[in-house]
């Protein structure tokens, strides 16, 4: 075997085992252990972070993280690898770390000189735009790992009524419009709540509190029913462009009636807790869509524009 490929193979052994031995690597390989010696020194020089471990029973470990083995891509793969972490650049903190960049730094660097003069051509010509949000890229990471290792987090949590205490049991991050949400169990409240963490002032984890099993089997397709909660019925009357504006709209666009002039109306049941976010949610399409009921909400649109009228008028 030629020590090229002796090195692969020893970086993809090492790299599958937590800790191993000189003496173990060199019953596998049949080689000596000085060769194996000379050959762990030559891949540390490489860049391979193996370290001694020190005390009884000794033996070496990969430092922190683990090294993947060589995986082979196709052409279109390898432009779709490259513009898949492209997404994530207008993100202003990232729960990774720097590991998105310098994964594709690496990707892009050991490209064939035609794919990447491939991606070249493409580069500022597809773009994967989110608005910027300034937030906090050590909580994002903080949340990541509580959700890989299932630990409860203890946070300071910014909403509009003051600044308070939360330990939370994460239940997954997702980003939308630049920013990050993290759905997650609130111990305080005793219920799964919404948090977004650019609202997150500070974020540790709380090893005193121990994880919640049914909640370590959510993900975030388990949206939290509101069945049980007292209901009331939206109904909406639209123009023909109010149609067309509200019908994107994954909450309301499956609720749509088109009329035979093209306008449209619309009627759901919706948690009654919820009726001001649907109808802030409609606010900015002024006078192409009309809230006829609840009752509640036609008042609380009146609240609206009366205090509109207070702030342009007076």
């Amino acid at each position: 075997m030629q020590k090229s490929q002796r090195l692969i193979q020893m970086i993809m052994r090492i790299n599958a085992k937590p800790h191993f031995t000189v003496r173990e690597l060199a019953d596998e390989f049949g080689l000596s252990t000085r060769t194996i010696t000379r050959d762990l020194l030559e891949l540390s020089e490489l860049g391979v972070p193996v370290y001694a471990i020190q005390g009884r029973g000794g033996g070496f470990r990969l430092l922190q993280e683990r090294l993947l083995p060589p995986i082979s891509f196709t052409e279109g793969e390898a432009i779709s690898m490259f513009f898949a972490c492209q997404t994530m650049d207008y993100f202003s903190a990232l729960p990774f770390g720097e590991g998105a960049d310098s994964a594709l730094h690496k990707f892009y660097h050991y490209l064939p000189a035609d794919v990447k003069e491939q991606i070249d051509r493409l580069k500022n010509r597809i773009m994967f735009w989110n608005p910027y949000r300034s937030m906090s890229a050590e909580i994002l990471q903080t949340l990541l790992k509580a959700l890989m290792i299932g630990r409860v987090v203890n946070i300071a949590y910014k909403s509009s009524s003051g600044v308070s205490e939360r330990n939370i049991q994460p239940i997954g991050l997702y980003a939308s419009s630049g920013y990050w949400y993290c759905p997650a169990y609130c111990f305080n409240k005793e219920d799964i709540r919404q948090f977004r963490a650019d609202r997150i002032l500070s974020a540790a984890l709380n090893e005193t509190i121990p994880c919640r099993a049914d909640i370590s089997q959510k993900t975030l397709l388990d949206k939290p029913a509101k069945d049980d909660q007292e209901q009331t019925t939206l109904e909406l009357e639209m123009t023909g462009k109010g149609r067309w504006l509200l019908e994107s709209n994954p909450r309301f666009g499956p609720f749509i009636m088109q009329n035979e002039d093209g306008s449209g109306a619309l009627t759901m049941q919706i948690a009654a807790e919820d009726m001001r976010f649907y109808v802030d949610s409609i606010w900015q399409f002024g006078d192409e869509i009309k809230v006829v009921a609840p009752a509640e909400a036609t008042v609380y649109i009146q609240q609206k524009i009366e205090a509109m009228r207070i702030l342009y008028l007076r």
